[in-house]
């Protein structure tokens, strides 16, 4: 041991004597944090961070909620536990931090109509006052959404589940429908309830209603204590028809209360925020899903607002090119807007003021939160060297000096890290210029005749920016950490390049990126940059998408990654739970444009691959259905196709077992050092 010890020193003093540092492994590498939320106290003195890191003896990424006061000063870990669907709040006057919990807490209150004897979903509440957590059982339905009341004695919240069926409901239809699902029939609607009397330990519950044609995406309770707002999602979960995608307000002071349609448009409207005088409610609308003027167009993530009594919609950063990717009220209007690769600071008076940029840094701001009594905001920034953290400031004119209130990713800083550029081509088809990101190995910055391994960003209303992101997913500084040039294109149907840009894919839903990219492939080889001998291709969920399509437009790559995704457009349109993005991609359903199915679907031409492929897929994906990896293993396995499916067991599109990221990765590298310097099969 002492041995082994002494090696390990002289390691590191050879590198860091020679002013380097050591490279990064593959187990670090799967030790980055991610924060999830941040939430200001009214006060803007407190910050609530919850972040995210594996818990590799419990195969599942644990939650950590930390209280940091005094602008940074002191931590506290409240709790730890499974991400979970609602978010860390605040109540009104931060007497209360509401989090997702379990039975295990301390000081349990019981909700006095809850069945004790079923398995309960929990909420928990830490006393500022006390500094004692509750548990609180809630009934057997997963909690859906949460807000706090706007109560002045914080002593009521509204939360919603699905609507439960009551105990003779589910005996008649045992009886006689036994074990058979009703496919459509058994779907239910969700009910709001509201919770009370937190102060004197003796929960009670009540319905404020029940919604019977569609669910909840989103909870919020209006400033005043007048009106709950909602996101509305199908009763299913699928994304089938836009009308299950809109707001509605729900007027408290009724005395039966009913949801009342407030937007009615192709959007998909999320992260609700209330104006502090109750009258506006902001949102963003996605991008790649409709919009709110034009049935048959996409664009950007686009910011709103719309008039509670009137219904009417203004657009915010009205003349931004790019994508609004997150905002907050301060009292201006603050807007991060992605422009190319950067996501910078802007603020705004009013709608019809000038979006006026922020002295701040390069790179991408994100998850950035205000206080309700002050100038205080919270924000998490990164950038190509920069690992992610949370900053802090109580004026905006601090914002290019803000300190870091975290260090959760310092290790990455002790790395010798790739460096990166970005590179810019022409699509010579119709002379688009397109961009991306290059990712050198460590020490070979703008080098040469480099090996190229193309990763393509999922989406594909997303982009490949100025961040820093290191997971199963975004694994470009681990594949260059492994000597590879990777090139992160931004192709068309990419974010943060203009509306136009975004919107060309649709009918061309994988030929017209597919060609972005192959391009760019050529440009870096005439360059000098990439050796054409030595290329790689990989891409999850869209960027597996595109994986497919490009090995069976061209024989050049030696080695190919898939991640779930897509080989024939028709199934995967009858079996994904995003069918509305197919019916724009696709630019319409498989009978009104059969031929732009077939034209768009690689199992067409899988007799022209000759690239050995790595294959992936969840075990439950219904995003890009597995079904649709079975398919290509099938054709590849039929063509003598060198190529290897890993199913990832419980897994749906995304992994929440942090072993199955982590092999992901490591199957994957060992792939390309197999087959990324042997030429294709003939």
């Amino acid at each position: 041991m002492l041995v082994k010890q002494l090696l390990l020193f002289i390691i590191l003093h050879i590198f860091f004597s020679n002013g380097q540092q050591p490279k990064l492994t593959l187990d670090e590498f799967f030790e980055y944090v991610e924060f999830t939320t941040l939430a200001l106290s009214s006060d803007g003195q407190s910050v609530l961070i919850s972040l995210q890191r594996p818990n590799w003896n419990a195969s599942m990424y644990r939650t950590e909620l930390y209280l940091y006061e005094n602008n940074g000063h002191t931590k506290k870990l409240l709790a730890e536990f499974s991400p979970g669907l609602i978010n860390p709040q605040w109540s009104p006057s931060n007497r209360w931090i509401s989090f997702p919990c379990g039975k295990n807490s301390t000081n349990e209150t019981k909700i006095t109509s809850g069945d004790d004897n079923k398995q309960s979903q929990y909420i928990c509440l830490y006393s500022t006052i006390s500094q004692e957590i509750f548990s609180i059982s809630l009934g057997e339905e997963l909690i859906l959404a949460f807000t706090w009341a706007a109560d002045n004695n914080d002593d009521s919240f509204y939360y919603v589940t699905q609507t439960p069926k009551t105990d003779d409901e589910e005996k008649l239809y045992k009886n006689e429908w036994k074990d058979v699902i009703q496919y459509r029939e058994s779907e239910r609607g969700d009910t709001i309830y509201r919770a009370s009397n937190i102060e004197n330990g003796t929960i009670t519950k009540e319905i404020v209603t029940t919604i019977a044609s569609f669910g909840v995406l989103e909870l919020i309770a209006s400033p005043n204590g007048e009106q709950l707002a909602l996101a509305s999602r199908s009763k299913s979960g699928r994304s089938e028809k836009y009308d299950d995608l809109e707001i509605y307000t729900i007027n408290l002071l009724n005395s039966s209360p009913v949801p009342y349609r407030l937007t009615n448009n192709t959007g998909l409207e999320v992260l609700l925020q209330y104006t502090s005088d109750s009258q506006h409610l902001f949102f963003l609308v996605y991008a790649g899903v409709g919009s709110v003027y034009h049935e048959n167009r996409s664009y950007q993530t686009r910011l709103y607002s719309v008039d509670t009594k009137t219904g009417i919609v203004q657009r915010w950063a009205k003349h931004f090119p790019g994508s609004i990717t997150r905002y907050a009220l301060n009292p201006d209007v603050i807007i991060l807007g992605q422009n190319g690769t950067e996501v910078h600071m802007y603020t705004q008076k009013s709608v019809d003021d000038p979006l006026i940029e922020q002295n701040g840094w390069n790179g991408s701001y994100e998850q950035i939160v205000s206080s309700a009594n002050s100038s205080s905001i919270a924000f998490v920034h990164s950038s190509f060297d920069q690992p992610k953290e949370v900053y802090f400031i109580e004026k905006m004119d601090q914002l290019q000096y803000a300190g870091a209130i975290t260090e959760e990713n310092k290790l990455f800083k002790q790395r010798q890290l790739p460096k990166q550029k970005v590179y810019q081509w022409v699509n010579y088809d119709d002379g688009r210029q397109i961009e991306g990101i290059l990712h050198y190995p460590p020490g070979k910055f703008e080098q040469k005749n480099l090996p190229l391994f193309v990763l393509i960003h999922g989406g594909p209303f997303a982009a490949d920016m100025n961040n820093f992101q290191a997971d199963w997913y975004s694994c470009s500084r681990m594949i260059a950490t492994e000597d590879w040039l990777v090139l992160e294109p931004n192709y068309r149907g990419s974010t943060g390049y203009g509306d136009l840009f975004l919107s060309e894919i649709s009918t061309n839903m994988v030929s017209l990126p597919g060609a972005d990219i192959l391009y760019g492939v050529d440009s870096l080889v005439r360059d000098g940059i990439a050796d054409g001998r030595k290329l790689g291709v990989g891409g999850f969920s869209y960027g597996g998408f595109l994986t497919n399509w490009l090995i069976t437009q061209t024989t050049r790559f030696n080695v190919g990654l898939t991640g779930a995704g897509a080989l024939e457009m028709v199934s995967n349109w009858g079996t994904s739970d995003l069918q509305i993005f197919f019916d724009y991609l696709l630019d319409g359903k498989p009978w009104e444009v059969p031929e732009g199915y077939h034209a768009e679907s690689a199992i067409y031409r899988m007799n022209k691959i000759r690239t050995p492929t790595h294959m992936i897929t969840g075990e439950i994906d219904i995003r890009v259905p597995t079904s649709q990896s079975f398919l290509m293993e099938r054709a590849l396995y039929t063509l003598n196709i060198p190529h290897k499916l890993l199913i990832f067991p419980g897994a749906g599109h995304a992994f929440t077992n942090p072993w199955h990221g982590k092999i992901k990765i490591r199957e994957e590298l060992k792939w390309l050092h197999q087959y990324g310097n042997k030429s294709v099969l003939s």
